[in-house]
């Protein structure tokens, strides 16, 4: 399997070099040169499998011979030990066709972890053969550092430096990615917003002598195992619901793009998927450009969905890339005019693509918090702020196809955000028993400017 840039000018690489590349060096977004396709007889042969059996299935031919079957499986074995639920991913029923896919009975209680823990052991993995070092960087809307944190945590050959924006995260999730002692963990917390920290990422990616003398790599979705990982849950709950017998929607709250990527992967594979749907929150970037074919910044505006408080969704680059014939030229275009402009048109042609596969809506506050409280009233289940943006949109566009199962994707536990939730519903709800000591743990954090000089020099320093 070999893998391309979206920007159409970086190396062809196979998969072990860019799992442990992440951004391409020419600011483009690694993508399989091919997708492979399930037939229907190959799909129904996936029936009845254990999670990690069936991400073996779906994740081994973009890997190819980097792992042998053997060492791939105990990878995966080990990656998914620690979750807290024996079908990982287990589906509700919120109503009529509408299902809830909880992804949050992994380590940190978030969606992130179902990728985060097979890409640390890949990675380790990776390292273990070849005995070099390298120098972990992500950036965070509030799940991602926790995970590569909780993955990477005191292994001997990584450095992790995760950059959230400060003040702009729950004090949950501040406290997973401040709170642990180990000390090849950096916890940086950045003047400005996520866009921000993202785009300091971006900058050290494209300082090429920074980058290899610190041998940077990244865990951020702009990395294609955490995308690859992310498609297994889709055949997981299609599965569970009858495919290939039947088509199956997803509506996934979404800021950065990753996830509901994801599932386009899985629609190219050949799982029946109906329709993709994109839910935002007030940050709705997406959902305008959907409605409108503009892509313009107007400002992020924090809400109690932090996670989604993004504009610069960095893998809508990918979906671009397939709405523009696979064209590197016309997405190198595009990028330019959102770096120059803020922002970029999208053609006729483009857009059809794009409608032909996705739909979306977005939530205000006042909707997110009725939505919670609602949803516990009427079937039990307590729903994080983010999970509660995906129902009311998914409920919304479920009954323009009632009679197609629609599968909300629950991204977070409601614990990680319990003054959103207990508002709502008067309910404060607790952390598992293995986190209840988080709120007594000491913090390690540094703060920092938005700037991407005084990152790099700290990093170096901290590196010795």
């Amino acid at each position: 399997m070999r893998y391309i840039s979206t920007r159409g000018q970086a190396p062809v690489l196979g998969f072990g070099e860019a799992m442990m590349t992440g951004l391409a060096r020419d600011g483009g977004l690694y993508v399989p040169e091919t997708v492979p396709h399930f037939t229907r007889e190959g799909i129904a042969s996936l029936r009845g499998l254990s999670y990690e059996d069936l991400a073996f299935r779906v994740m081994k031919p973009f890997i190819g011979d980097f792992f042998a079957d053997d060492e791939f499986r105990a990878l995966l074995a080990k990656a998914y030990a620690g979750f807290g639920h024996n079908a990982r991913a287990p589906l509700v029923q919120l109503g009529p066709n509408h299902f809830l896919m909880e992804l949050f009975h992994g380590p940190t209680l978030a969606f992130k972890d179902f990728a985060m823990q097979i890409i640390g052991q890949m990675m380790q993995a990776a390292l273990a053969k070849t005995g070099e070092r390298i120098t972990i960087v992500g950036a965070t809307s509030g799940d991602t550092g926790s995970a590569a944190i909780e993955a990477f945590r005191g292994l001997k050959n990584v450095d992790v430096f995760i950059l959230f924006p400060h003040g702009r995260v729950s004090e949950v999730q501040r406290r997973q990615m401040t709170t642990p002692s180990e000390a090849n963990v950096h916890a940086l917390a950045v003047e400005g917003d996520f866009d921000d920290c993202q785009a300091r990422l971006k900058d050290m990616f494209n300082d090429f002598d920074f980058r290899d003398g610190v041998r940077l790599a990244g865990v951020n979705s702009i990395n294609w195992a955490r995308v690859l990982a992310q498609v297994v849950y889709y055949f997981h709950a299609a599965l569970a619901l009858g495919s290939p017998d039947r088509e199956i929607s997803f509506t996934v709250p979404t800021g950065n793009f990753g996830d509901v990527f994801a599932g386009f992967i899985a629609r190219e594979m050949g799982l029946p998927i109906k329709r993709l749907v994109i839910a935002t929150n007030e940050n709705d970037i997406l959902h305008r450009c959907m409605e409108t074919g503009a892509y313009t910044k107007h400002g992020v505006v924090p809400t109690i969905s932090p996670s989604m408080d993004i504009e610069v969704s960095s893998n809508f680059e990918r979906a671009l890339f397939w709405a523009h014939g696979r064209d590197g030229a016309a997405i190198r275009e595009l990028m330019a005019e959102l770096s120059t402009n803020g922002g970029f048109s999208l053609s006729q042609n483009a857009m059809t693509a794009l409608s032909n596969v996705y739909d979306s809506g977005a939530v205000d506050e006042a909707r997110t918090y009725e939505t919670i409280a609602t949803t516990l009233a009427q079937t039990g289940e307590l729903l994080c702020p983010h999970s509660a943006v995906g129902v009311s949109v998914g409920t919304a566009q479920q009954h323009l196809h009632p009679e197609v199962p629609m599968v909300t994707l629950a991204t977070a536990h409601p614990a990680k955000f319990p003054d959103a939730v207990a508002k709502a519903t008067g309910i404060r709800p607790g952390l598992p028993p293995r986190m209840a000591d988080l709120f007594d743990r000491p913090e390690r954090v540094t703060r920092v400017p938005n700037d991407l000089e005084a990152l790099k020099t700290l990093i170096r320093s901290r590196l010795g």
